[in-house]
């Protein structure tokens, strides 16, 4: 265990013994904390330091750490907020993706829910090397371009192919702040947007937030249909899509290469964007990869979004849009409004991480480790749950998608789980309408180590044998 997972498992312990004692009571010295769990002396002093800026003890030198004070908030329990919900009315804004699950999940928990790698498949000490070389440039600290810097943005025209070059490439805060910038720049509120179904939770919310209406289009195992796209385009009268197609978010379906020519020209017909959100781009499994649609776009349909916060690191905010005409001119605009540039230290970072050999070395890695914690999950599943439905093992990406039995909720299933000790995600929030049955989706790549995926689905075992007992 790293340093800093000690340093929150132990504050998270203390935290539960504060709760118990009256404020004022003198809490166990650093020796016995360091005797009792195991830890080293510099973890108990984090772990009050942390408690301490958090209000929660305070330490007198000589003395010991003690119980603060606590405080109430003032006018706390009295003030009548309720007109909150007026001045609000109209402004809908669905929090679910950001809550719960895609929280860490706390000490002793089996994590298959969110979607980031867990911190010993993420490049830390590249990461390092990297931050620590842009902090030494001279220009570190200078206001970056509108756009993003110059290598940055060759380095993603280079990755989308074809014809792409530096000058159609913004740089962003991230893939979900370049979700939110393109729906907002493309779609004005109340018009419809067409997304896969089932589809990326935060895609829907995003969509919601900038005032759109996401409506649901069929998939099958080879990706969306285009059949149904051209109905729904000609029922709804949108102008825009929504679609992963490669490794999509939840299933890990590829669009098959028939249909990818099929999507371009329905969208192109309809005389509306596609939004190609390519964040599994370096989540494969060794497999070969499909081009970007983008890169076979000679129209400007595409609208390319791509991230390195999947494959590197959850702080690591650095995404790349692709666009060309005047929607380019519209985000560029909407970038000045919004915050003018993205940190120029991180961009710096992202430069020297993407340009040396451990970048390359890290994704051997990761495709690697990654082929092995689907493969290890995916039997352990088929071991002890044999009448959950695994719908197929995808050659990338981070989730398997399960059908549940008849009769079994998606909802009561994950609490199940949570009790047991286990995080899941629920399948109903990944549909942007009615769910044609109940799915749960399994992360495999933010658990510690296999053996813990494999200790995962027991726990999914006797979770639904819990439901089972109580349905009696």
């Amino acid at each position: 265990m790293s340093e800093s997972s000690s340093t929150e498992a132990l504050a998270a312990i203390l935290r539960t013994e504060i709760a118990r004692l009256s404020p004022g009571e003198r809490l166990p010295s650093s020796r016995d904390l360091t005797a009792r769990h195991s830890v080293s002396p510099v973890t108990v002093a984090r772990a009050f330091a942390l408690l301490a800026a958090e209000g929660a003890v305070v330490t007198r030198p000589g003395s010991g750490t003690f119980v603060a004070p606590r405080r109430a908030r003032p006018g706390a329990g009295t003030a009548d907020l309720s007109w909150q919900a007026v001045a609000l009315a109209g402004r809908d804004f669905d929090t679910l993706p950001v809550e719960g699950p895609a929280d860490p999940a706390p000490a002793g928990v089996v994590a298959m829910a969110g979607g980031y790698l867990h911190e010993s498949l993420q490049p830390t000490r590249a990461l390092g090397a990297a931050l620590a070389r842009a902090a030494r440039r001279p220009d570190a600290w200078h206001r970056a371009p509108t756009a993003g810097l110059a290598p940055l943005r060759a380095i993603f025209a280079r990755l989308a192919g074809g014809d792409v070059g530096p000058e159609d490439v913004l740089i962003a805060g991230g893939g979900q702040g370049a979700l939110s910038m393109v729906f907002r720049g493309l779609a004005a509120p109340g018009s419809p947007v067409l997304v896969e179904s089932p589809t990326y939770p935060g895609a829907l919310a995003a969509a919601r937030a900038a005032g759109l209406r996401p409506v649901p289009v069929p998939m099958d195992g080879e990706g969306i249909r285009p059949d149904l796209l051209a109905d729904a385009f000609a029922m709804t009268g949108a102008r825009l899509l929504y679609c992963q197609p490669t490794f999509h978010n939840p299933t890990g379906t590829v669009l098959a290469p028939a249909r990818r020519r099929q999507v371009l020209d329905v969208a192109r017909a309809a005389g509306a964007f596609l939004i190609e959100d390519d964040f599994a781009r370096h989540l494969g499994h060794g497999r070969p990869l499909p081009r970007p649609l983008v890169a076979d776009d000679q129209d400007g349909t595409v609208v390319h979004l791509t991230s390195l916060t999947k494959p590197a690191s959850p702080s690591l905010r650095i995404a790349a849009v692709v666009a060309r005409g005047p929607v380019m001119r519209r985000l560029l605009g909407m970038r000045l409004v919004d915050d003018f540039f993205i940190a120029r230290p991180l961009q710096e970072a992202a430069v020297e991480l993407l340009s040396t050999p451990a970048w390359d070395r890290h994704l051997r890695a990761l495709s690697t480790a990654l082929r092995e914690r689907c493969a290890v999950l995916a039997d352990a599943l088929a071991r002890e749950l044999p009448d959950w439905t695994l719908t197929g093992v995808p050659g990338g990406g981070l989730h398997l998608w399960l059908q549940l039995p008849p009769g079994q909720a998606d909802s009561a299933v994950a609490a199940a789980a949570r009790a047991r000790g286990v995080a899941v995600n629920s399948g109903l929030r990944h549909f942007p309408a009615e769910a044609p049955g109940s799915y749960l989706r399994l992360g495999f790549a933010a658990a510690a180590d296999v053996p813990e995926l494999a200790e995962g689905a027991r726990r999914l075992a006797l979770a639904a044998a819990d439901l089972r007992k109580a349905d009696g």
